[in-house]
């Protein structure tokens, strides 16, 4: 699409200045030497000024502005990943982050649009399904794994193995997590977490429910003394520490994918970021946010 409007400008300036010439000869169709170098003077001129216009134009004409919608988890990276968008295309991104639950609660009542959306494949399939993400506009961007969170200055409990992690939490004064009703990934595997291990009752009898955000905020803050949630979310608040990641036989990846509007403003545009954010330059970037490729 950009090239297409590039090429129409330009056609459009050889076409203008191609008129000047004509016009010109029409006025003087035999110039003396003089005559021929006011011609040429003139021609330089007004190409010069339709240049100047084409760029003027190119630069307001091409930009496109977009609305993203993404899961919490993601933050971090998309809002590195858009900047570096944003400067490579000239397009603008605006972003609104939530729990993967609340943006398809929003979604379903009709009171969240967007052109690209960044949410868990099970919901960016959903909404394909539905008519809401143009089908086979799926990307996988990367995965999170949950961690355990302790205010910086804190001795670092053990969680390095199940019984361990078991014992942490039981001794804990209070465990924050998300708020599994608030519809956020990690919350739902949590308090699932909690009941297989048999501790549900204990720790639920003292957690700090969190409706959407930071954990580690909580914790931080002295609102609980412990906080599990997904490491890139950890990794983003000052003065909390990553005890580490859960003990394998117990760890939950949550996969964030990309998809296209069915409604998007502009769906080469929207189709343009989702590729951008699938693409090898972002590698870096996730991985230094504590996640990893999808696959």
């Amino acid at each position: 699409m950009v090239a297409h409007r590039v090429f129409a400008q330009r056609s459009w300036v050889v076409q203008a200045v191609t008129k000047v010439i004509a016009y010109q000869r029409e006025r003087t169709p035999r110039p003396g030497p003089d005559t021929l170098m006011r011609l040429i003077r003139s021609i330089l001129a007004t190409t010069l000024v339709l240049v100047i216009v084409q760029f003027a134009m190119s630069q307001f004409a091409e930009a496109t502005e977009m609305k993203v919608i993404s899961g919490g988890a993601f933050k971090q990276v998309l809002n590195d990943l858009l900047g570096a968008y944003q400067k490579e295309s000239g397009n603008k991104a605006e972003v609104t982050y939530r729990t993967v639950g609340q943006h398809l609660k929003l979604i379903a009542g009709g009171e969240e649009r967007f052109d690209v959306a960044v949410l868990t494949p099970e919901a960016i399939e959903n909404l394909a399904k539905e008519g809401k993400i143009v089908p086979g506009s799926r990307a996988d961007l990367a995965k999170t794994s949950v961690g355990v969170v302790v205010k910086a200055g804190t001795p670092l409990p053990d969680i390095n193995t199940v019984d361990a992690f078991k014992r942490t939490l039981l001794a804990a004064k209070s465990v924050a997590y998300i708020d599994p009703a608030a519809g956020g990934s990690s919350g739902i595997y949590v308090a699932k977490l909690l009941e297989r291990l048999g501790i549900a009752k204990e720790v639920n009898a003292k957690a700090v429910l969190v409706q959407g955000g930071e954990v580690a905020t909580h914790v931080v803050d002295g609102e609980a003394e412990i906080g599990i949630h997904q490491i890139s979310e950890i990794l983003a608040v000052k003065d909390a520490v990553l005890v580490g990641p859960l003990p394998p036989d117990i760890q939950n990846f949550t996969v964030y994918s990309a998809g296209v509007s069915g409604e998007a403003t502009d769906a080469a545009a929207a189709d343009g970021l989702v590729k951008f954010l699938a693409g090898p330059d972002a590698i870096p970037i996730i991985k230094s946010k504590g996640m990893e490729p999808a696959y």
